[in-house]
């Protein structure tokens, strides 16, 4: 069995090993050590990227119980090889994995959830619990977890014997009652569960634990967190992005949100005079038509589904034939037709003649065409001389 270094020490970085097997695979190789840093993929967390070499590792999975390296060239079985861990994205995933541990000990603690998934992704981390909670009662979680990363409390990971482990309280993340030997991960006085992952070795690591959304899933709540550098990267981004909005408005951006609050129902009221100005626009245009039984049609270029309806419907109050209005821009036109006719077996002819789609009931029908004003012109010009 490979040597979990990754297990005995969190901070191993780079280490020497001998090659046992290498594999060849589709696009690479698969090599097995006799010891390894490298975190296999598991519990939520990726795998442990690198290099053994010169050859890149690309993943590492556990297959029938046995470790197996994914790199991109073969390396020489018998021989001794150095390996050293891309530690940047290591580190990161440590903080974030002590931060989850943290996150749902408390949350088992104070209201008796457990922790149903977890996800440590490259953008952020998401954890479920069983439970539903309220944005307030997360605001208390966050102070309460910073606190103890700012107590700078000890993390310790150990294997205790069958009766050691009787006599302990942990947290599991696995339904099922947990077998062979239990690898305990325990942040004094906060939490202990078995888990497999590297972590830091004292809380004040983290950096800083920030939950970000939070959304109900599976009749509990699923959370998105970030931690450390990636919990900074995240909040430069964020103020960037307010400053220059708040900016924009020339405001402060303390302000900014009211500000953006009275800029988004300013908008709303113009959208909805603007639709009237539309639609009473489109009402006398309907008006202008001289009452007729050949196929009539109105173009436009910002008339919603609504307005093209209503058009429809005041045509048809004037008219005895084939009514319809295209809106939109030259070659691109959605449309609603109406009137006293076969209206689907015109609105087959319409999309045929003009590369459109759609269809509707013998009351009405409405689609998409991509053809331009002129040809929709021709089209109705035909249909017209045609009757």
């Amino acid at each position: 069995m490979t040597e979990k270094l990754y297990e005995l020490d969190s901070y191993c970085r780079s280490f020497a090993a001998v090659v046992e097997e290498c594999r060849p695979m589709d696009g690479g190789y698969m090599v097995r050590l006799d010891r390894t840093a490298f975190f296999p993929e598991g519990g939520g967390q990726a795998a442990d990227t690198g290099r053994l070499g010169d050859a890149a590792v690309l993943d590492v999975q556990i297959v029938d119980g046995e470790i197996w390296h994914y790199t991109d060239k073969p390396l020489v079985t018998e021989e001794s090889v150095q390996g050293a861990l891309d530690w940047t994205v290591r580190f990161s995933r440590m903080q974030h994995h002590t931060a989850e541990h943290i996150i749902c000990g408390l949350a088992h603690r104070h209201y008796g959830y457990e922790n149903v998934g977890f996800h440590l992704g490259s953008e952020d981390v998401t954890l479920d619990l069983s439970g539903e909670l309220t944005r307030e009662q997360l605001d208390a979680l966050e102070e309460e977890a910073n606190a103890i990363v700012h107590a700078n409390v000890a993390v310790t990971a150990a294997i205790p014997d069958p009766a050691q482990l009787a006599q302990i309280t942990y947290r599991s993340k696995k339904e099922k009652e947990l077998t062979g030997p239990v690898r305990l991960v325990t942040i004094d006085g906060v939490d202990c569960c078995a888990c497999c992952a590297p972590h830091v070795a004292r809380t004040g690591e983290i950096g800083v634990i920030k939950l970000l959304d939070f959304l109900r899933y599976k009749g509990g709540v699923r959370i998105h967190l970030l931690c450390g550098a990636a919990a900074l990267v995240d909040y430069r981004l964020r103020y960037t992005q307010t400053a220059a909005a708040a900016a924009a408005m020339s405001v402060k951006q303390v302000d900014f949100t009211p500000a953006f609050a009275r800029l988004v129902a300013e908008r709303d009221s113009l959208r909805l005079a603007l639709k009237e100005s539309h639609r009473r626009i489109a009402d006398l245009q309907a008006a202008a038509v001289e009452p007729t039984d050949r196929p009539v049609y109105l173009l436009g270029a910002d008339w919603d589904a609504e307005t093209l309806r209503r058009i429809v419907n005041r045509l048809s109050e004037r008219c005895g034939g084939i009514c319809a209005a295209f809106s939109g821009e030259d070659g691109a036109y959605q449309y609603v037709v109406g009137g006293k006719a076969d209206l689907p077996a015109f609105g087959k002819r319409l999309n045929a003649a003009l590369n459109g789609r759609g269809g509707g009931s013998p009351r009405q029908i409405q689609g998409r065409v991509q053809a331009t004003a002129k040809e929709i012109e021709a089209f109705f010009a035909e249909l017209s001389a045609a009757e």
